[in-house]
């Protein structure tokens, strides 16, 4: 706590990295082929009206959109992507869309971690006070980053010596899965309903084959597969653009220590499984997951 408290946020900000911004003027389908093409889960928007930023463009929009109009008589999907992004803000996202949350680089790391518990989000827009720019966009996974960089020089406190069973740290009872045999279209209605970021992909068996995560789901926009999403969960995963090696396990006996190296030196993002190889609980991770 003490450590988080004397860094700030912009301590954490790497030297270089990528920053996506999106005007909400612009038209929804080149937004979230643009999210595709850079490799990003989310962009902050700037109202041009306004001159200031507004909010984020999230692949958890998409889905919510996705999944709400994909059966209704209504709406076309396919008329959606000529919208622009105030357009879904304003009609088909005014009652999932939230206020934009950001903070100062000169808060410290211990508010932004605060922040993201506090308000329940993924994502922290670093803004300057003084010109108003967005300066990068903190994230759990990058918190955790900064923090397995300097904990070499730090004494480690005693919990990461203890296992994820003894710190309780994990999900081991009703863990939301996908069959690989199941539509796209149900595993979006699973993100909806249940909040996560991925999804085990399981066998007939109950044995985790794969991951499908949020940033798969937005692959649909890129292949214009919307109108489809009664295909299967594994059709659509052969269909997959970004690299996926392997699915990553740890074990309730492993320390928070070994896993957080796993985490960081994999660059992945946490999700439990139902899977339980050779009778041991477990919770895995996939590459790339959003």
């Amino acid at each position: 706590m003490n450590f988080m408290k004397a860094h700030q946020c912009y301590d954490a900000i790497p030297t270089s990295s990528k920053l996506v911004v999106f005007d909400t003027t612009l038209q929804v389908k080149k937004a979230f082929l643009a999210m595709v093409a850079n490799g990003v889960r989310a962009a902050p928007l700037w109202n041009s009206k306004e001159q200031c930023f507004v909010g984020m463009l999230t692949i958890t929009d998409f889905i919510n959109i996705l999944h709400r109009y994909y059966t209704s008589p209504m709406v076309q999907i396919y008329e959606l992507e000529k919208h622009r992004i105030e357009t879904w803000r304003e009609i088909y996202l005014q009652d999932s869309f939230k206020k934009l949350v950001s903070i100062s680089p000169n808060d410290s790391l211990f508010d932004a971690v605060y922040s993201l518990i506090q308000n329940k989000i993924h994502r922290l827009p670093v803004i300057d006070p003084i010109s108003g720019n967005v300066l990068y966009v903190l994230t759990h996974k990058r918190i955790l980053k900064y923090f397995h960089l300097f904990a070499s020089k730090l004494p480690k406190p005693s919990f990461m010596k203890k296992t994820l069973e003894e710190l309780a740290i994990g999900t081991y009872k009703d863990v939301a899965v996908i069959e690989e045999t199941s539509s796209v279209y149900e595993a979006l209605g699973i993100f909806v309903a249940r909040r996560v970021s991925a999804l085990p992909v399981v066998n007939k068996l109950g044995k985790v084959v794969n991951l499908y995560s949020r940033f798969d789901a937005i692959n649909l926009a890129a292949q214009k597969a919307y109108n489809n999403l009664d295909v299967s969960v594994r059709e659509s995963l052969q269909q997959r653009w970004h690299c996926f090696e392997s699915v990553l396990k740890c074990y309730a006996h492993e320390t928070l220590e070994v896993i957080i190296e796993r985490l960081v030196k994999h660059e992945v993002l946490m999700q439990a499984s139902s899977a339980i190889p050779e009778g041991q609980r477990a919770a895995t991770w996939g590459k790339n997951g959003s």
